[in-house]
C-alpha cells in the first residue's frame, strides 16, 4: 500500500468534507495498493477511511489472499458482497467512485439508509493528477517506445494496405519493443475517414495516392500509458492540405508553448484554437485540445474551454489540435507534455515537420 498516495487521497477527502471513500476503478486501485485487479462483474472496492484505515473488498476468486499488501476482506458467490461491505462503513456521506457500478451503489442504498452516496472520484483523480519522478520516468520512456513504434509504421505504409493491416503493424512493432498492452485500439485512417477523428481501423479502405493517414497510438509500458498522434501524406499533397497540416502544426506548437505553472488548462486550449480559428477553421475543430494521461489514456484534467485545472509540475496531458473536413480529409497533430517548474516538457520527438510517403 501507498501511504503517500492515500494521504493524498486523504486530503482530497478533506476537500470534499467526506470521511470514508470507496474506490472501485482498476487503476485507481493499482495507484494506491500496487496490484491489479480485472474484477468483471463482480464487486471490488477499496475502503479508504479519514483516519488512514483501508480494506480491500474482493471475491476469494480473485486470489488475492497472501498476495496484497493491504488489509483484505474477501467474500465468495454465495455471500451478499454488498452486506460484507456495508457492515464496516458509517452513516452519512460516503464518497463513491463514479465507476461503481449502480448496482452496488443502489443495493447499499437499499441496506443501509443512513448512508449517503455522493461523488467522491476527485479524491483520487486529484492526487493521480499529480505524477511523482518514477511515474514520469515511466511515462518518458513509454512515449519514447511509442516514438519509434509510430516510425516503424510510418516506414511501413505502402499503397494498397488497409487501414487494419496499418493499426496491426503498430501493434507488433509495439510488442516487439516491449509494450505489454496499448493504450487503446490503434487508430489508423487514411483520406475522408481521417475527417472522423475516432474513426475504427478497418479492412475496406485501402490506401491510395493523395491520401492524408492520421496515425493515433500508444502503448503501454510499466503501466503507464503513452499517446501519440502524426498526420502523413501519400505522395504530394494539394495546397488545402499543405495549409491545413501547417493550421493545425502551428496550432500544437501554440498549445505546447502555452503550457507552464499558473497557466489554466483552458488557456492552453485557447492558444491552440485561437490559431485555427483565426484562420476560418474554427468549425471544423471539433473537439478538446487535450486530456490528461498516465495509468489510463484519459484521466483528469480536460483540456478545454472548460477545463477548471491549473497547471501545476507533475501534471501530464495531451496536446492534440485537429482540424476535420467532412468528405475530404483530417489532420491531427498530438504531443504530450508533462508541466516542470519552470515551462513543461515535450514526451515526444518525432518530426511534426509535413511528411509525404512515395506512393
Amino acid at each position: 500500500m501507498n501511504t503517500a498516495r492515500i494521504e493524498k487521497v486523504i486530503a482530497g477527502m478533506h476537500d470534499l468534507g467526506i470521511s470514508q471513500l470507496l474506490v472501485s476503478s482498476p487503476a485507481s486501485v493499482f495507484y494506491l495498493t500496487g496490484k491489479w485487479i480485472q474484477p468483471g462483474e463482480r464487486m471490488l472496492a477499496f475502503l479508504v477511511k479519514e483516519n488512514g484505515e483501508c480494506c480491500l473488498y474482493a471475491n476469494r476468486l480473485f486470489a488475492l489472499s497472501g498476495n496484497v499488501e493491504v488489509p483484505l476482506v474477501e467474500f465468495d458467490d454465495t455471500e451478499d458482497c454488498v452486506a460484507v461491505l456495508a457492515a464496516d462503513l458509517t452513516d452519512g456521506k460516503i464518497g463513491i467512485d463514479k465507476f461503481w457500478p449502480s448496482q452496488f451503489t443502489i443495493r447499499l442504498m437499499e441496506q443501509r439508509r443512513a448512508i449517503v452516496p455522493v461523488v467522491g472520484s476527485s479524491a483520487v483523480d486529484l492526487a493521480r493528477m499529480y505524477k511523482d519522478e518514477d511515474e514520469i520516468r515511466r511515462m518518458v520512456e513509454s512515449s519514447r517506445k511509442n516514438d519509434e513504434t509510430i516510425e516503424a509504421v510510418i516506414a511501413g505504409l505502402h499503397p494498397g494496405m488497409s487501414e487494419m493491416d496499418g493499426a496491426e503493424l503498430y501493434i507488433r512493432e509495439a510488442t516487439a519493443r516491449g509494450a505489454t498492452g496499448m493504450s487503446f485500439d490503434p487508430l489508423i485512417c487514411y483520406g475522408p475517414n481521417c475527417a472522423e477523428p475516432h474513426h475504427s481501423s478497418d479492412r475496406v479502405t485501402r490506401l491510395k495516392a493523395g491520401d492524408s493517414v492520421i496515425i493515433d497510438v500508444g502503448l503501454v509500458w510499466q503501466d503507464y500509458c503513452s499517446d501519440m498522434t502524426r498526420t502523413v501524406f501519400l505522395g504530394e499533397p494539394t495546397d488545402e492540405q499543405k495549409r491545413v497540416y501547417e493550421l493545425v502544426r502551428k496550432a500544437n506548437e501554440a498549445g505546447r508553448a502555452a503550457v507552464r505553472p499558473g497557466v489554466p488548462v483552458c488557456e492552453v486550449d485557447r492558444a491552440a484554437r485561437q490559431v485555427i480559428e483565426d484562420a476560418g477553421y474554427g468549425k471544423y475543430f471539433i473537439h478538446r485540445t487535450g486530456h490528461g494521461i498516465g495509468l489510463e489514456c484519459h484521466e483528469y484534467p480536460d483540456v478545454s474551454r472548460t477545463g477548471t485545472a491549473v497547471c501545476r509540475p507533475g501534471m501530464c496531458f495531451s496536446v492534440e489540435p485537429g482540424i476535420y473536413l467532412p468528405g475530404k480529409f483530417g489532420v491531427r497533430i498530438e504531443d504530450l507534455v508533462c508541466v516542470t517548474e519552470d515551462g513543461a516538457q515535450v514526451l515526444n520527438a518525432v518530426s511534426r515537420d509535413l511528411r509525404c510517403i512515395e506512393g
